[in-house]
């Protein structure tokens, strides 16, 4: 659905309850920013489109076009697009935070991130700040589906461009924060959730689950890397010109341990945020010993042409096996927070009771072998 904003009274009137919820302080910014740039010749004239597949934020394409959008509108679907494409002279990005956020995260310290990857050329440009958002460099690549992430091709990238991300340099403490971020977001899941709730997900266990977890890993990290903690497919952009990959969204970054990082990002292979049921996981997809050996082995390599230490990759693979257990974890916490706090529409309780269904699946797996 595209609100083209400069239209009639009587057509805006028609459609205002179909209108994209950009604030109005956020529009103000739009025309600000738009009056400034010498190719635009009309501020207000301006197209909201909403991308899908965000969980967190909601998330908007805006552009300006010249000449009248609405002999565009009036066009048929396909060719009103490919006419607005033509005519397409500037493109942003626009994030409305979503509710509730501040129980996961801090959006100062989240914007501080955004910044900073920015300035290491890891990311797009901030362009402007309003009350509860932002406006962000539209980069002009394709976000990745579902199925790239089985494309061995596409794998290797990701492996060599996580890699570089877990290098960067970034300010603040290394510690890692996997461990208090599962207790702080067991608590506040906790304090949210009805004594039916909390009997059905078991959360009365996890305080002795995410205790055992961090006694056990103490010191088997594998290293201690700056992590993106969501690396699902959505979170990731190609140039298909230079085959260049972008990490997007750092809302949940921070020092973890890399194992932990790669063991996420399997995990979301069993996602497809853009089905008719993106809370539906389905874990046949977890990638095979062949497609994780491949992906350490590439993320392991310093070049094309030195293959990594076979024990090495070996206790690797082992790192990210136990540590599923704790994205598993993450993400159940997260689902029932944010069942509670966000009206996005995602199924967050059946999202978060999959997850962790595998988590008590993994473990008596991982007891037995």
């Amino acid at each position: 659905m595209v609100a083209i904003e400069n239209q009639s009274q009587g057509q805006r009137a028609a459609e205002a309850a179909a209108q994209p919820r950009i604030p109005r302080e956020a529009r103000r910014l739009l025309h600000e920013m738009a009056a400034s740039w010498a190719d635009v010749a009309d501020c207000r004239a301006l197209q909201v489109i909403p991308l899908k597949g965000a969980m967190t934020n909601e998330v908007y394409q805006v552009r300006w076009l010249n000449g009248a959008p609405a002999a565009a509108a009036a066009a048929d679907g396909g060719e009103a697009e490919a006419a607005a494409r033509e005519r397409e002279v500037r493109k942003v990005l626009v994030r409305i935070y979503g509710d509730g956020v501040e129980l996961f995260f801090d959006r100062e310290d989240e914007v501080r991130t955004f910044e900073c990857m920015s300035r290491h050329g890891q990311g797009p440009r901030l362009l402007g700040r309003f009350t509860n958002g932002r406006v962000e460099e539209f980069i002009h690549a394709r976000t990745l589906s579902a199925a790239d992430l089985r494309d061995p091709e596409i794998s290797a990238l990701v492996a060599s461009k996580l890699r570089e991300f877990h290098n960067l340099d970034m300010p603040g403490p290394k510690s890692v924060l996997i461990w208090d971020r599962l207790k702080n977001w067991l608590k506040t899941a906790r304090n949210l959730c009805s004594s039916d709730e909390s009997k059905k997900f078991r959360l009365g266990s996890l305080e002795n689950e995410i205790a055992a977890l961090e006694k056990e890993f103490s010191g088997d990290y594998h290293g201690i890397g700056f992590c993106h903690n969501d690396l699902q497919y959505g979170n990731i952009m190609i140039d298909e010109d230079t085959n260049m990959l972008t990490i997007i969204d750092y809302e949940y970054a921070s020092f973890n341990p890399v194992a932990y990082d790669i063991a996420n990002h399997f995990c979301e292979m069993a996602a497809d945020y853009h089905s008719e049921k993106p809370h539906v996981l389905d874990y046949s997809k977890y990638p095979d010993t062949d497609e994780q050996k491949r992906f350490v082995k590439t993320y392991l390599s310093n070049s094309v042409s030195e293959e990594p230490d076979t024990e090495e990759v070996e206790n690797l693979l082992q790192s990210i096996e136990k540590y599923t257990l704790a994205s598993h974890l993450v993400w159940g916490l997260w689902g029932i927070i944010s069942d509670h706090v966000n009206d996005i529409d995602f199924d967050y309780k059946e999202y978060a009771r999959q997850r962790f269904e595998q988590y008590w699946q993994k473990k008596q797996a991982l007891l037995t072998s």
